[in-house]
């Protein structure tokens, strides 16, 4: 694999679980910004790596059959075209936007993880219609790295370790681990209006082990060929996260918006 290919790949057996422990914990997050942003019957919406199919048949329901979604990854094996949904291949930071323009952009944990994001970004822009709304969330790492900020004991600190040897397996493909934070200056220079940002940061959630679970298992053998944990350190861990003994929490969730002039 390439060394600025996607760690976390979606034809890997896990992205089931991550899929659904990132829309447990976050669609909530997500269909609030949408909602304040005025998403309403009629849209034209683009999701962005859409992952799971959580959100692209939220927002088809939103933007009903005066309007349509877009969903467009790099790989498109977890989902099929929908009511009100289509479904095409894309990557964000390569090919020219999708033609006719968008009321909604959306893109959820998808920059983070593309090393060409600001062109990504540029593009994004580019895609909306006159007043149409882009709204990016990603991670950002550095604002809180722990695994478990209560550590309490081996287990706790064993966890954190497989932790820094996750990010440091995410940066080696070319994870920006503070890019989050800049979302709204990068969105200002982009010439977009009404721009703002918040951050989410849920502290312990069942979510959370899952999708850390999840993580874990995907990337088990770059973490022993890195010295990271043995394999019997994280099936102890794994152990540990399914019987619940750790707090577990992710990195902040940083949601930013802005405005394409009328």
């Amino acid at each position: 694999m390439a060394s600025d290919a996607y760690l976390l790949d979606n034809r890997e057996r896990q992205a089931g679980s991550r899929f659904d422990a990132l829309s447990a914990l976050f669609d909530a997050v997500t269909r609030r910004h949408l909602a304040a942003l005025g998403l309403a019957r009629g849209w034209r919406c683009w999701e962005i790596g859409a992952g799971g199919p959580s959100v692209p048949a939220w927002l088809a329901e939103q933007a009903g059959a005066e309007g349509s979604v877009l969903a467009t990854d790099i790989d498109t094996s977890w989902f099929a075209d929908a009511a009100g949904i289509e479904v095409r291949r894309h990557d964000v930071a390569q090919d020219e936007p999708p033609e006719g323009g968008f009321d909604l952009v959306h893109a959820r944990l998808v920059l983070v993880h593309v090393p060409a994001r600001d062109e990504a970004l540029r593009r994004m822009a580019a895609a909306l219609r006159p007043g149409g709304h882009l709204l990016v969330e990603d991670f950002d790492i550095d604002l809180q790295p722990l695994a478990c900020p209560h550590p309490m004991g081996p287990e706790h600190e064993r966890a954190e370790r497989i932790r820094r040897g996750f990010l440091d397996l995410l940066v080696s493909r070319g994870v920006d681990r503070g890019y989050a934070r800049r979302l709204p200056a990068a969105l200002r220079a982009l010439g977009l209006r009404d721009v703002g940002a918040d951050a989410f940061f849920p502290l312990a959630d069942p979510a959370a082990a899952a999708l850390d679970a999840a993580n874990v298992r995907q990337v088990r053998a770059g973490l022993v060929a890195r010295g990271h944990a043995t394999d019997a350190e994280i099936d102890g861990h794994l152990e540990a996260l399914e019987a619940g003994r750790l707090d577990v929490c992710v990195p902040p969730l940083v949601s930013a918006w802005g405005r394409r002039r009328a």
